[in-house]
């Protein structure tokens, strides 16, 4: 048996909360929080209407991919703020899931950026909110500027099964690296 653990990053109500807890076989361990007035100045909350809590340190899940694998999930917490946290969370991590919402695309570019600095293998994940995907996949990798080896995949957060997919593609991906089928993102 082997573990390994996988970060979800992204921006500000992405959907990494919710990718967390739609796959993991235990309940998952959430740091969310009432969001208050005073992160009012701070929180842009014109792309998530209706949110009215916030990850202030981590989401923890664990799912057995099959006998021989068990993944351990790190969700981030979206905001500038928290973002002192990403070092520690990533310390250990075999690869990470960065996940995008199209319609506020600018907000996951801090995490691609962190990954590739870092030389963590990441795939990107579409968040299709609704079930919609509103671009295609290789107009997302353009304007992310993410390299042709990384995987951009649609998913849907809610959905364990597509949650299931994206954990199975960063995985693979991950080995293909390993054995140097694929070269590092750079």
């Amino acid at each position: 048996m082997t573990s390994s653990k996988i970060v979800i990053a992204g921006g500000f109500g992405v959907g990494k909360t919710t990718l967390v807890g739609s796959v993991s076989e235990i309940t998952p361990l959430t740091t969310e929080a009432i969001m208050t007035s005073a992160s009012a100045s701070v929180d842009d909350l014109a792309g998530v209407p209706g949110k009215s809590t916030t990850t202030v340190a981590m989401d923890f899940g664990r799912i057995t991919i099959d006998q021989d694998l068990i993944l351990y999930l790190f969700g981030t917490p979206g905001q500038t703020r928290f973002w002192f946290m990403w070092d520690e969370l990533v310390r250990g991590a075999i690869g990470a899931i960065v996940l995008v919402d199209t319609r506020r695309l600018a907000d996951c570019f801090a995490a691609v950026d962190f990954f590739e600095h870092r030389g963590l293998p990441y795939l990107v994940a579409v968040n299709c909110f609704d079930g919609v995907q509103l671009h295609q996949l290789e107009d997302v990798r353009e304007a992310l500027a993410v390299g042709a080896q990384v995987p951009v995949i649609p998913c849907d957060a809610r959905s364990r099964e597509s949650t299931k997919q994206v954990l199975i593609t960063l995985v693979e991906y991950v080995l293909k690296m390993r054995r140097g089928a694929v070269a590092p993102s750079r």
